[in-house]
């Protein structure tokens, strides 16, 4: 049964504690709804408090609907629903819908959890999700952190993202709403071939299986997993490092560790400017080492986010711009 391997998830990863408040991201889809049920299903065996949370990215004609949807759910299962609509392409401007609207969903969770003093933040990613990011970051140039994929579990802000549905399939999602006569709402979006995320969904995740593995969705799955394992090693023996140089990183000390941890020291310095490393892409790890290991003393090099870093004689500092 679903809800069986939803508590093998869960225990495996540490995602829920007994007496847990946690908020329920729900786009209306199959994925959150699917969510909000099997964690409706746990709440007598953790006390779980939930509250749902939706956004209206205003991108859609049937943005309304959804978000009507969502408080005709949550009034019918007795669980309190908190909406708001966000005009995303306004926002956006020249930038990303996509990321624009996944800082302007996590925003609004964050606040919604502050409000109700939630601790955690249930989101319906799957195992689906989770192969078709990490063959995406592939095909775009990745390192181990981007084979990471989609963490089952992140401490973010001071709140704790939770994915409960992370080693389950699409397939087993539809299957589950079916046998319990759920009809939840569909995004025609997903059917585009616009983004990037649909097409591999549509067609190279599809000719993968046909003709080369039939298991490459788990595969993927896996790789993520063990990568998000190295990671976390490599990334806590780089917190220690990055402590020990402070701000001022000096060649000397920076020199003599592995390259790995160099460039895992270069990320952190600039996280701890930006918060998060997204924007941070390899080609800008390179232009650091050549300021580190070419360029003289004032040399600049200008990096995302209004963040820059400077060469002195004995050492590289990063400062927002």
């Amino acid at each position: 049964m679903l809800s069986d391997q939803i508590r093998q998830t869960i225990k495996k990863f540490g995602l829920i504690s007994p007496n847990d408040r946690i908020i329920v991201g729900l786009s209306g889809g199959p994925d959150s709804v699917a969510l909000l049920y099997l964690l409706i299903g746990l709440t007598g065996e953790f006390n779980l408090s939930l509250h749902i949370a939706h956004v209206d990215h205003m991108l859609r004609n049937g943005s309304s609907r959804d978000a009507r949807f969502v408080r005709a759910l949550g009034k019918d299962l007795g669980i309190p629903v908190t909406v708001k609509r966000i005009d995303i392409r306004r926002i956006a401007g020249r930038g990303s819908i996509e990321e624009t609207a996944r800082n302007q969903r996590l925003a609004f969770f964050f606040q919604t959890a502050k409000k109700i003093k939630a601790q955690k933040i249930a989101l319906g990613h799957n195992l689906d999700d989770q192969s078709e990011t990490v063959l995406m970051r592939l095909l775009r140039g990745s390192g181990l952190y981007g084979l990471s994929g989609i963490l089952p579990k992140r401490d973010f802000k001071g709140y704790t993202i939770i994915r409960p549905l992370i080693e389950t399939t699409r397939k087993q999602i539809d299957s589950f709403l079916k046998r319990k006569h759920i009809t939840p709402r569909i995004d025609e979006s997903n059917l585009q071939d616009v983004y990037l995320r649909n097409r591999l969904r549509h067609h190279l995740l599809p000719l993968l299986e046909l003709k080369y593995n039939k298991n490459i969705k788990s595969i993927l799955s896996n790789t993520a997993h063990s990568a998000a394992n190295d990671y976390d090693y490599l990334i806590t023996a780089a917190r220690r490092a990055a402590a020990v140089l402070g701000d001022k990183i000096s060649f000397k000390k920076f020199k003599a560790l592995h390259p790995s941890m160099q460039n895992l020291v270069l990320r952190i310095n600039f996280q701890r400017l930006k918060g998060d490393t997204r924007t941070l892409s390899y080609r800008h790890i390179q232009e650091l080492e050549d300021l580190l290991l070419n360029r003289p003393p004032d040399s600049i090099v200008d990096l995302p986010s209004g963040i820059s870093a400077i060469k002195k004689k004995t050492y590289l500092r990063f400062y927002l711009r």
